[in-house]
C-alpha cells in the first residue's frame, strides 16, 4: 500500500464537510452545464435487462471496452499489476489503429522518436515489430520510421498481453467480436454490471470478416440470433464484493466513446465555440456534426504486369472528390510509398519535389489512407457518423436495451463505397478535383488485396473497422480554473503565437486580452490588469504543465476537416471554411488525470481519443503513442485505485493544493517506465523549440 488505510481514513474524515459542500456545488454546476449543453441528466438507473438469462457471468477487476492501442495498453498495465482484466473488442483483432483499422504506420515526431521517450509498453511494441521483421520499417515507407502489416500487429498485441499476464500474475479474459449492450448504473453514480453480446457465424454461414462493417454492425448489437450470427450474452461484474470504494473500474477505450454515451455522461462532439481558449475555432458556436473525417483503409500490391481493373457501379458518384490534393504530392509513386507496409525489394531512389523515397517494385504492398481519397468527411446533421445525444434519444438508443453502437450505418456504407472507388481512381482515374486535368494518369500495374488472408484480414479487402480520428470527448468535472468542467484546449498545446491580424480582428477585445494573458505565463496578471499590452506580453514557449499529468504525447495539430455540403462527395464541395486554421505544430504535451475522469460516474475512466480535449486539441491527441500512454495511465490508475481504496476523482479534488496520493500515483507511473512529463519540464524552461 502506498498510503496506509488508517491515514487514508483520517484524510477522508477530515474532508467530509468540505466534500459535501463540493457535491452541492457540483450538482449546481451540472444542472447549469446540462442546460447549456442540451443535456438532460437522468437520476434513474440504467438497468441491464437482456431478454434471456446471460449465458455466463464473468468477474473482472478492470473492464476495458475497446481493444485498440489504448485498450491494449490499459490491459497491459492492469495485468502487470496482477489484476483480472476483461477486454472486449467489436472485431477479432487487437491493436485498433495498427491492426483492425489498418493504419499500421506509426505517427511519431522526430525528437520523441530519436530519444525513444515513450511508455514502456509502446517501446516493447516497437521492439517486437523490429524483432519480427529484422527491421523497424519493413515497408520502407517515408511517412514514418515504422510501417508494417496489420495482420502482424494483431499477433504482436496478443503476444504482448500473454507476456504481461505471465509476468504480473494477472488474468486476461479476452472477448473478441463482442460489444457492450447495456449497463446497470446504481444511483447514477456507479456502474454495477455490464451486459455484452459476443457473436460467431451461424453454422454453414460465411465466416466473420466476409461482410463489411455496415452490413454487420446492426446485427452485432441485437440480442437475437440471425441468419448470419449466433449470439452469446455475457454478464460482466466486479471481482471484489467488499469495501466502500468502487469494487471495479470500467475503462472506455472505444473508438467513438461508446460507454460515455451509453452511461449518458456529459460530452462534446465536433467543433467547440470560439473562445480565448479555442481562438482558432471555425465557428462562433458549437457544431457537433463537424468531426474529423474517418477512413476505411485498404492494401494494394504493385505487380509486374498490368491488371484488369473493374469500375465499381457507384464510382461516378464519388469520382468528383478524388485528388492528389497539392502539386507537390501529385505523383503516384509518392502516394504509393507514403504508407508502404511491405517491400521485399528496394527500388531505385526517387526525389519528387524534395520528398525522397524508393520507387515501388513488384510485390510491394501499400496501405492507403489519403485525405482527398478514402477519407469520408461528413459534416451535417444529415450524414454525421457519430450520433449526438439528441440523435441517440431520437433513435431510442438511450433506452434500456436500445443501444446499437451510436453510429450512422448509412455513413459507414458510403465510406466503404468511397474507399473501393478511391482504389479504382488510383489505378484507372484520369481526373483530379483539386488540380484539374492532365495530372492524374492510370497506373494499372497494381491489384487490390482482398481475402481472409490478406493484410486487412477481410474477404472484401477493407479494414475491419474505420480509422477514427475523433469521437465523443468527455467534459471533465468542474475543476480549479475550469468551473464548468475540465478540458485541454488549443492554447494548452499550440505553438502558434496568435499575433497575426486575424485574431486581432476576429476576437472581441476582451477575448483577445484573455487569450494573450493565458499565453503570457508569469505575466498573465499584468496583461489582465492592463499594465502590459497584450501584444507586448511574452509568449510562453511550452505547453501547459498539469499537476495531475499521468501521461505524455507529441504530435502536430493535424486536421482532416469535415466538408461543407452534404453529401461529402458533392461535385465542387469544399472543406468547412476555417477548419484548418488551428492546424500546425504543437509543443510536447501532457495527459491530465482530470481529462480522464467523467462527470457523474465514479468508477468510469476514459482513455484513448475520448478524454476531455477540445476539437482542435483532439487533432493532436489521437495518434499511436498518445493512445498507448493514455491507456497505460488508465490501467495504472484503475489498479492503484483498487489497491488503495480511493476513487480517481479523489486524487485530484483538492487541486491546486498538494495531493499526496496523486503524487504516489505519479511516482508509480514513472517507476514503471510510463513518463508523465518530458525531460526538463518546468515553468522556467522556455527551450522547447528544438523538440521537432
Amino acid at each position: 500500500m502506498v498510503t496506509s488505510t488508517s491515514s487514508h481514513k483520517s484524510r477522508k474524515s477530515s474532508h467530509i464537510m468540505k466534500r459535501r459542500h463540493k457535491v452541492a456545488c457540483l450538482q449546481t454546476s451540472l444542472i447549469s452545464l446540462s442546460l447549456i449543453s442540451g443535456y438532460l441528466i437522468p437520476n434513474s438507473a440504467i438497468v441491464a435487462a437482456p431478454p434471456r438469462t446471460p449465458d455466463k457471468t464473468v468477474n473482472c477487476d478492470i473492464l476495458v471496452v475497446g481493444g485498440g492501442l489504448s485498450g491494449v495498453a490499459t490491459a497491459y498495465e492492469g495485468l502487470l499489476a496482477g489484476r483480472r482484466v476483461c477486454l472486449t473488442e467489436i472485431t477479432d483483432w487487437l491493436g485498433g489503429q495498427i491492426s483492425s483499422q489498418g493504419t499500421s504506420a506509426l505517427d511519431e515526431r522526430p525528437t520523441q522518436s530519436q530519444r525513444q521517450f515513450y511508455s514502456r509498453g509502446y517501446l516493447e511494441l516497437r521492439n517486437r515489430i523490429e524483432k519480427k521483421y529484422g527491421k523497424l520499417n519493413p515497408g520502407d515507407c517515408w511517412v514514418s520510421d515504422s510501417c508494417f502489416l496489420p495482420r502482424d500487429a494483431h499477433t504482436v498485441m496478443v503476444e504482448l498481453l500473454k507476456d504481461a499476464e505471465r509476468r504480473g500474475k494477472g488474468k486476461l479474459e479476452w472477448f473478441p467480436n463482442t460489444v457492450i449492450k447495456d449497463l446497470e448504473i446504481s444511483q447514477g453514480k456507479l456502474i454495477n454490471s455490464a451486459i455484452a453480446i459476443q457473436h460467431q457465424p451461424v453454422k454453414g454461414a460465411p465466416p466473420l470478416n466476409t461482410f463489411t462493417l455496415s452490413q454487420t454492425i446492426d446485427d452485432a448489437y441485437r440480442y437475437s440470433n440471425s441468419s448470419r450470427l449466433t449470439k452469446s450474452i455475457i454478464r460482466l461484474v466486479p471481482q471484489q464484493t467488499k469495501g466502500n470504494s468502487p469494487k471495479w473500474y470500467i475503462v472506455d477505450a472505444s473508438e467513438t466513446g461508446e460507454i460515455i454515451a451509453l452511461a449518458d455522461v456529459p460530452y462534446r462532439l465536433g467543433i467547440d465555440a470560439r473562445s480565448f481558449l479555442e481562438p482558432s475555432s471555425s465557428s462562433a458556436k458549437n457544431d457537433p456534426y463537424c468531426t474529423q473525417g474517418f477512413t476505411y483503409t485498404f492494401a494494394m500490391e504493385a505487380t509486374k504486369e498490368a491488371q484488369p481493373q473493374k469500375m465499381p457501379p457507384y464510382y461516378l458518384q464519388y469520382s468528383p472528390y478524388f485528388s492528389y490534393e497539392l502539386p507537390r504530392l501529385a505523383d503516384f509513386g509518392l502516394v504509393f510509398t507514403y504508407r508502404r507496409i511491405w517491400s521485399p525489394t528496394k527500388g531505385e531512389p526517387v526525389n519528387f519535389n524534395g520528398v525522397r523515397f524508393s520507387a515501388p517494385t513488384p510485390g510491394d504492398i501499400s496501405m492507403q489512407n489519403w485525405t482527398w481519397g478514402n477519407d469520408y468527411r461528413p459534416g451535417t446533421a444529415k450524414d454525421n457518423l457519430v450520433y449526438t445525444r439528441q440523435q441517440l434519444q431520437g433513435t431510442g438508443q438511450l433506452k434500456p436495451g436500445g443501444w446499437m453502437g451510436g453510429l450512422r450505418t448509412e455513413s459507414l456504407r458510403k465510406a466503404e463505397e468511397k474507399a473501393f472507388s478511391y482504389y479504382y481512381w488510383l489505378v484507372a482515374g484520369t481526373t483530379d478535383s483539386q488540380l484539374g486535368e492532365g495530372v492524374k494518369r492510370p497506373q494499372t500495374n497494381n491489384r487490390f488485396l482482398a481475402g481472409l488472408n490478406s493484410p486487412m484480414g477481410t474477404a472484401h479487402g477493407l479494414s475491419k473497422y474505420p480509422y477514427m480520428r475523433e469521437g465523443r470527448r468527455i467534459i471533465g468535472r468542474p475543476s480549479w480554473g475550469q468551473p464548468t468542467g475540465f478540458t485541454i484546449w488549443e492554447v494548452d498545446i499550440s505553438r502558434r503565437n496568435y499575433n497575426d491580424e486575424y485574431y486581432r480582428k476576429t476576437l472581441p477585445a476582451d477575448m483577445y486580452r484573455q487569450l494573450r494573458a493565458t499565453l503570457a505565463g508569469l505575466e498573465a496578471t499584468s496583461v489582465i490588469s492592463g499594465q502590459v499590452s497584450p501584444d507586448k506580453a511574452m509568449r510562453r514557449t511550452r505547453s501547459t504543465i498539469f499537476p495531475d499529468a499521468v501521461g505524455i504525447g507529441h504530435y502536430a495539430i493535424d486536421f482532416h476537416p469535415c466538408m461543407e455540403k452534404s453529401p461529402p462527395e458533392t461535385p465542387g464541395n469544399r472543406e468547412r471554411p476555417g477548419e484548418r486554421r488551428g492546424a500546425g505544430q504543437a509543443y510536447p504535451f501532457q495527459i491530465a488525470l482530470r481529462a480522464m475522469i467523467p462527470q457523474k460516474i465514479d468508477n468510469l475512466i476514459v482513455g484513448g481519443k475520448s478524454i476531455a480535449t477540445s476539437h482542435i486539441a483532439a487533432a493532436a491527441y489521437r495518434v499511436h503513442s498518445f493512445e498507448w500512454s493514455a491507456g497505460a495511465a488508465a490501467g495504472t490508475v484503475a489498479a492503484f485505485s483498487l489497491k488503495n481504496e480511493v476513487a480517481p476523482y479523489q486524487l485530484v479534488d483538492d487541486l491546486p493544493k498538494s495531493e499526496p496520493q496523486l503524487q504516489a500515483l505519479k511516482r508509480l507511473l514513472e517507476k514503471n517506465g510510463n513518463p508523465t512529463a518530458f525531460p526538463d519540464t518546468s515553468i522556467f524552461n522556455q527551450n522547447w523549440e528544438d523538440w521537432r
